[in-house]
């Protein structure tokens, strides 16, 4: 059984920065595709960004693009959130999500999909507020 543990949030002003960390124990961290979602209060969970098993390749919503860096340490078995020029709309309950991927140890990934539902394993969140 996977769990995984995020930290790193808070509460920051608008155009700073934040990074948020993933931890993940209880399985092999690279047998995994890992993505970052986040839920804002009477919204539905949404997809910000993925990253393959290797850490070569990556997925970004759109309007995190060129703000936003994922990225991963198989030693470690974290998933970081590079969170650059946030902005109040940014403001949400931010969770790491763990896929399995089949394609681990090979020259292949698997595409990890956007959707919430397709995620094998969820961290409990952690909280980012950006002040405007």
């Amino acid at each position: 059984q996977v769990q995984l543990v995020e930290s790193g949030g808070g509460l920051v002003q608008a155009g700073n920065s934040l990074r948020l960390s993933c931890q993940s124990s209880g399985g092999t961290f690279s047998s995994y595709a890992m993505g970052w979602f986040r839920q804002a209060p009477g919204k539905e969970r949404e997809f910000v960004s993925a990253i393959s098993w290797h850490g070569e390749h990556t997925w970004y919503e759109d309007s995190v693009s060129g703000r936003f860096t994922i990225s991963r340490d198989n030693a470690k078995s974290t998933v970081y959130l590079q969170m650059n020029s946030l902005k109040p709309e940014d403001t949400a309950v931010y969770f790491c999500a763990a896929v399995l991927d089949t394609y681990s140890g090979t020259t292949y990934y698997y595409t990890p999909s956007r959707l919430a539902r397709k995620y094998d394993y969820w961290g409990q969140g952690t909280q980012v507020t950006v002040s405007s």
